[in-house]
């Protein structure tokens, strides 16, 4: 019976989920513009429903689940830590929001790579990037769908591999009605993720006996023998954080976000100024409500579950959503990590179809550049591309939607270590692919073609030799380094491309991507 009852409000979202999907598609496929519709919303996303599905995007199941439980353990440094993520979506959409906009508008972009190869003209870009992203994609997919089963089968009795396939699956059919159905939906798990903090907050001040009792008994444990203090109550955690790592922290979490493709494509979906500067202050204040909410719940959780969980940090959540609550109180709170869990999903699968169909096609295809080249408009070379995606070209994208999740499902019902440790690895390596080709190439015009690919080289080079081989400087994570060597190849590459190769870039694209500045031959 108490699984009934647990069942009951996680069926409700599956099914709320599934018929938003279905309605959304149903309009997708009759819209004007089936692909800018599937892939943008039609570039019209009000400014709520864009900072939520930022955030919601943003947020994922270690936002619930893994961070939580490492401030359980670490105390309020996690909270120092986890502070950086607050200036996320203001970052994110005031630096490069609107310019992305109407780059996209110019240009007719409908993806961030799209937008990356009418910077640079460069299939070899488009294609590595794409790859990149693809790769990087179906990591954290993995590792999101491996995470939110195991939280969906310990909470509901439920077997993990079934667990998994119901709630994939719902995930992937919702996510195959395009963007606007991931935006929609993201909008209603940011809620749902707020409405579950909450109530995790209740359970643990009413259990605790209150803030002041809990700090009190926080106090008492886990003490720092050098200083006689609580380690939960250090900024670094007794030594465990130091302040290479939390300088790290602004880096990794903060201001490299703006090189996180699945975030970027949102800065290419909202129809006004108005609703941009809407969207940032929402977000700014969610986000920051959400990740040091959640952080700071968990620290205080310490003095509810005074002992590890047999599961170890990722069990502490888990633990006290079933061991704290009323079964229907517990389903009701479990859709914050599955919604945050599935909003990820969704947009990355929604980025990874866009890669297949729009980024890898064009790089394949040098078709398109050759009628740029020969001056042709955006609707010539439309129609000179168009037919190899004209036959069910909406079966297609939606199809390379359905094939990434099923590849992720069953990656996730035989998970390996390595595509665990890859998903770890993900999220630095889209950051250190993305941000110098992002921020230099929107704001820099004399970045070429030979310094992304130095750029690229030199960054995920870094990034992989230090998280394969454990190098450390000043004890920072290894996106420092990767982001510093980037920076210093750009730079050098953009020289070597100007000067020895001779690359420059055209009058066309000088003329969409820096117009107010004069042209020089």
């Amino acid at each position: 019976m108490q699984q009934i009852l647990s069942l009951v409000p996680i069926g409700l979202f599956f099914v709320v989920l599934l018929l938003v999907g279905y309605v959304v598609s149903y309009q997708a496929n009759r819209a004007t513009s089936f692909k800018k519709e599937y892939f943008l919303g039609s570039q019209n996303l009000g400014g709520v429903v864009l900072a939520m599905t930022l955030v919601a995007t943003y947020g994922s199941v270690s936002s619930f689940v893994s961070g939580p439980g490492v401030a359980w353990n670490l105390g309020l440094g996690w909270v120092v830590f986890a502070a950086p993520q607050i200036i996320t979506g203001f970052l994110i959409l005031g630096v490069v929001g609107k310019r992305m906009t109407i780059l996209a508008h110019r240009t007719e972009s409908l993806t961030v790579i799209d937008l990356l190869f009418e910077r640079f003209q460069s299939r070899l870009v488009a294609l590595l990037l794409a790859l990149m992203l693809i790769i990087f994609f179906l990591a954290m997919i993995v590792g999101q769908f491996i995470g939110g089963a195991q939280i969906f089968a310990g909470l509901t009795d439920i077997d993990y591999s079934l667990g998994l396939i119901i709630f994939a699956l719902v995930t992937v059919l919702y996510s195959s009605g395009g963007f606007r159905a991931v935006a929609i939906t993201d909008a209603i798990c940011a809620i749902l993720m707020l409405t579950g903090m909450f109530i995790l907050g209740y359970v643990i001040v009413h259990d605790g006996g209150g803030i002041e009792n809990i700090m009190a008994t926080l106090s008492t444990v886990n003490i720092d023998e050098a200083t006689g203090v609580s380690r939960n109550l250090e900024f670094n955690a007794g030594g465990a954080l130091p302040l290479g790592l939390l300088f790290s922290a602004w880096i990794l979490v903060g201001f490299a976000t703006v090189g996180l493709p699945q975030s970027l494509v949102r800065c290419m979906s909202y129809k006004s100024s108005h609703e941009l500067h809407k969207a940032m202050i929402i977000a700014t204040v969610i986000c920051g409500a959400l990740m040091i909410g959640m952080t700071m719940l968990g620290v205080f959780a310490r003095a509810v579950i005074p002992d590890l969980p047999q599961g170890g940090t990722d069990a502490v959540i888990p633990t006290l959503i079933a061991h704290k609550m009323h079964p229907l109180v517990a389903g009701v709170t479990i859709l914050g990590p599955l919604a945050a869990t599935m909003s990820t999903v969704s947009s990355l699968l929604i980025a990874s179809a866009s890669a297949i169909i729009r980024d890898l096609f064009k790089a394949l295809r040098p078709q398109a550049e050759a009628h740029k080249d020969r001056g042709q408009s955006d609707n010539a070379i439309a129609d000179a591309v168009k037919p190899a995606l004209s036959y069910h070209e909406k079966i297609i994208i939606k199809g390379a939607t359905l094939v990434m999740g099923v590849i992720a499902i069953v990656l996730a019902l035989f998970p390996l270590d390595i595509v665990v440790w890859v998903n770890l690895f993900a999220f630095g390596g889209l950051e250190s692919a993305f941000v110098w080709p992002v921020v230099l190439g929107l704001f820099w015009r004399k970045f070429n073609t030979c310094g992304v690919l130095c750029s690229l080289a030199a960054a995920l080079g870094v990034y992989t030799a230090c998280s394969v081989f454990k190098l450390s400087f000043f004890a920072c994570h290894a996106i420092v380094p990767s982001l510093a060597a980037g920076l210093i190849g750009a730079l050098i590459g953009t020289y070597l491309g100007a000067a020895v190769l001779g690359q420059r870039m055209s009058r066309r694209t000088h003329d969409i991507f820096f117009p107010h500045r004069p042209w020089r031959e």
